[in-house]
């Protein structure tokens, strides 16, 4: 059996898709290959979000952002765009799943408990794709 290989895409690579793929690293260990990637990748990591991830166990601050390509997307086996803005169309058969993630902002959350909530939703959602990719065929 493959070790199945799951690209996270946001916008910016700078928060959402990190954190899915810190979360995925830190939860599937060796057995998923982990990438993330960005449609307009920025320059940095959102501090909120190291933060975030830090107060619970998980430390992606050597992390930086990278521009997806067409070549990402046809090497991995799924990939994960979370949130709206971003778009990825399938590369050689590539499935494509979007998650749409809580923003807490548009509730006037913000700050550490909007990161909270993120985090944790993005935790929930990566748990049941680690089981999903853990599942016999």
């Amino acid at each position: 059996m493959t070790t199945p290989r799951v690209l996270f895409v946001c916008v910016k690579n700078g928060g959402k898709s990190q954190m899915a793929a810190g979360l995925m690293r830190a939860v599937a260990g060796p057995a998923v290959e982990v990438d993330s990637a960005g449609t307009r990748a920025g320059t940095a990591l959102n501090a909120e979000s190291v933060q975030s991830l830090r107060d619970v166990g998980v430390d992606i601050s050597g992390g930086h952002p990278q521009q997806l390509t067409d070549e990402m997307v046809a090497a991995a086996d799924l990939v994960v765009v979370l949130g709206s803005e971003a778009r990825v169309e399938p590369v050689g058969g590539t499935p494509v799943e979007v998650w749409e993630t809580d923003e807490p902002s548009t509730r006037g959350i913000e700050g550490a408990e909007r990161m909270r909530l993120v985090r944790d939703d993005i935790a929930a959602r990566v748990e049941d794709l680690a089981r999903r990719l853990a599942a016999p065929a």
